[in-house]
């Protein structure tokens, strides 16, 4: 897995190198998603690069959705997830830019987001295993490496604001999660995007293009 990664990671994923080999023989025994070119996607840009952090749990259940990003699905899948729907709706809120033609959301990583889940893969034949695998520790890991840069972070749902509560509250901004479940209790017109720039202009960073094709 690690040839997918930057050489900027590399120190981290040294630090966890026992928990990494025994995740890698647990999953390549096993049906998942992403695929597993895909599963550590989100490190393959430096670390340098990122200065906004949304924070997702684990990959779409759906078999072929996930990308290796959170919150992003695979360009050619027409039907979109309803949490992404959700923040969909709350980007043409906020930002004024149009409604999305797909679900994928390469553009902000390639813009300086990193669409991180504490959980990377997910068992297609057991949902929850791979909440308690070791992900968790890998990934908050990269979480306290990306906060101590100076990373906005973006936590939506108690499970991500629990993984960011040792940081600053100036570079959080928090929210319930985008689920139908709870959208409307806080989720809409929670401006998380502007409300990003606005972060990263007063600390001296550059703002992030969030727009989408």
């Amino acid at each position: 897995m690690l040839a997918q990664i930057d050489k900027s990671w590399l120190p981290l994923f040294a630090s966890y190198e026992k928990e990494l080999a025994a995740i890698e023989k647990l999953i390549t025994s096993q049906r998942i998603t992403p695929k597993y070119e895909n599963v550590l996607r989100v490190f393959s840009f430096p670390i340098e690069h990122y200065r906004a952090v949304i924070l997702g749990q684990d990959p779409y259940p759906t078999p072929g959705y996930a990308t290796g990003l959170a919150f992003s699905v695979n360009p050619d899948h027409e039907r979109l997830p309803a949490s992404l729907k959700n923040i969909f709706t709350e980007y043409v809120s906020d930002t004024g830019y149009s409604y999305p033609k797909n679900g994928d959301l390469s553009e902000w990583a390639s813009n300086g987001v990193a669409l991180l889940n504490s959980s990377l893969t997910l068992n297609l034949d057991d949902k929850s295993e791979h909440l308690n695998i070791g992900w968790q520790r890998i990934t908050a890991a990269a979480l306290e490496i990306l906060a101590n840069r100076g990373c906005v972070l973006i936590l939506w749902g108690s499970h991500a604001q629990r993984m960011g509560k040792n940081f600053d509250e100036s570079q959080k901004i928090e929210s319930v999660h985008p689920s139908p479940l709870s959208v409307y209790r806080g989720f809409f017109d929670s401006k998380p995007f502007t409300r990003c720039n606005e972060l990263l202009t007063t600390s001296g960073q550059a703002p992030i293009n969030w727009k989408l094709p």
